[in-house]
């Protein structure tokens, strides 16, 4: 694999990017529908482990549509001990928190919360039950301890669902990045319409609240089933 660049002291990639990096994104839980349709349609990619991380954004929490509108799925986290991932920061008060030091916290049930408030909004959705096997050790086990980890995970699940024939081969971390490098080409996207220009799809609460655009990417699985890849790619 094509190594990419080092990070800058403050985590920013210097330029130029190598020509057969699609760009550079930030880790997201269960992240928005406009994060993957970037996602399909670079060659080669990198997630930014060395980036200042930013709170109150979608590297911890997801939106989903509910009976009663919008609702924010929110995971706690923590700093942790950089130690922990052969990084060097005392973590001064001069310093950011780097994404790669964010844990998740165990404090309160909100795995448990989580897959309730999912249960509740798309049981009723045509594909939830066929994919709520898939869905559910992520609610249920403890298996990551820090959030970059825990999101990679919930990434690669979503393209084995959404996309199997576009798995990316995850590459080692290095230089504070979290490559990987896609194995096939993705055409480029057909369109340039942003988020307030979305093309609508069936939802579980339109005749509601009407369309509800970027909302997690399960709120698209859990609607659109197989068809989704088509909705991301168009």
């Amino acid at each position: 694999m094509r190594k990419v660049p080092s990070v800058g002291s403050q985590g920013y990639l210097p330029d130029p990017q190598p020509p057969n990096l699609g760009g550079y994104l930030h880790t997201t839980y269960f992240g928005p529908i406009s994060w993957y349709r970037q996602l399909l349609s670079a060659d080669s990619w990198a997630i930014d482990e060395g980036e200042p991380y930013v709170k109150q954004t979608t590297r911890n929490h997801c939106l989903i549509a509910t009976v009663s509108g919008v609702q924010k799925l929110t995971v706690p986290v923590e700093k942790s001990r950089s130690e922990e991932r052969g990084a060097r920061n005392d973590f001064s008060r001069n310093e950011p928190l780097m994404t790669r030091d964010v844990r998740i916290s165990e404090h309160g049930k909100w795995r448990t919360e989580h897959w309730n408030a999912l249960c509740t909004a798309y049981g009723e959705s045509p594909f939830f039950d066929y994919y709520a096997d898939d869905l559910r050790p992520f609610f249920e086990r403890r298996n990551w301890e820090l959030l970059i980890d825990y999101n990679a995970a919930i990434m690669q699940k979503m393209l084995e669902l959404i996309a199997p024939s576009h798995l990316p081969q995850l590459g080692e971390a290095a230089n504070g990045l979290f490559s990987c490098g896609r194995t096939i080409k993705n055409a480029p996207l057909s369109s340039g319409r942003g988020v307030g220009g979305e093309a609508s799809y069936w939802q579980v609460y339109q005749s509601r609240h009407g369309f509800l655009p970027d909302l997690s990417i399960l709120d698209l699985l859990c609607c659109m089933g197989p068809e989704a890849i088509l909705y991301l790619r168009n």
